[in-house]
């Protein structure tokens, strides 16, 4: 009985993809401290480097999300703490990958579109979220635990490089 490879060539293809964007995306938002403009060039880098179908950041002000730049079709404007996969991530504090967003309880639809979805938070320095970064795909399954690891070493990117969230 022969064994599936536990890494596959199209999973090798992706971490490389992600190596070259992460290195990529430090030297764009290298010296940058304005929020929008950080966000902006992530969400366009991501984007462009991974062809998802919506890539792009909400930003918590008060006790809600607040949509931030993006690349993509239109989205939803204002999400709710513990609303959606956004709000959820938020309130869990934690990267929620979901394979089927009709599986999510309380999914937003923001796209009919839209099938499977990641959201990372970003944390402030201390320790508090201050935004997701919010990444949809128009195919079920397109996430997994490669996207997870790779995600959140540039939202600390992100966070790390802003140096004030106000």
């Amino acid at each position: 009985m022969q064994t599936k490879p536990f890494f596959t060539s199209k999973m090798m293809e992706k971490e490389k993809k992600y190596r070259l964007l992460t290195e990529q995306i430090r030297s764009l938002i290298d010296g940058e401290t304005d929020a929008v403009a950080v966000m902006a060039n992530v969400s366009a880098a991501i984007h462009e480097a991974m062809g998802f179908f919506w890539t792009g950041f909400y930003r918590v002000v008060g006790d809600e999300l607040v949509l931030g730049p993006f690349q993509g079709p239109v989205a939803c404007v204002h999400i709710g703490y513990g609303r959606g996969v956004c709000g959820t991530a938020w309130q869990r504090r934690e990267t929620i990958v979901v394979p089927d967003v009709e599986q999510f309880p309380g999914h937003i639809a923001c796209s009919s579109l839209s099938r499977s979805e990641i959201v990372v938070p970003v944390f402030s320095k201390e320790g508090s979220v201050v935004a997701v970064l919010d990444i949809d795909s128009r195919d079920l399954n397109t996430f997994d635990d490669l996207d997870r690891l790779s995600l959140e070493p540039i939202a600390e990117l992100v966070s790390a490089q802003v140096s004030s969230w106000g």
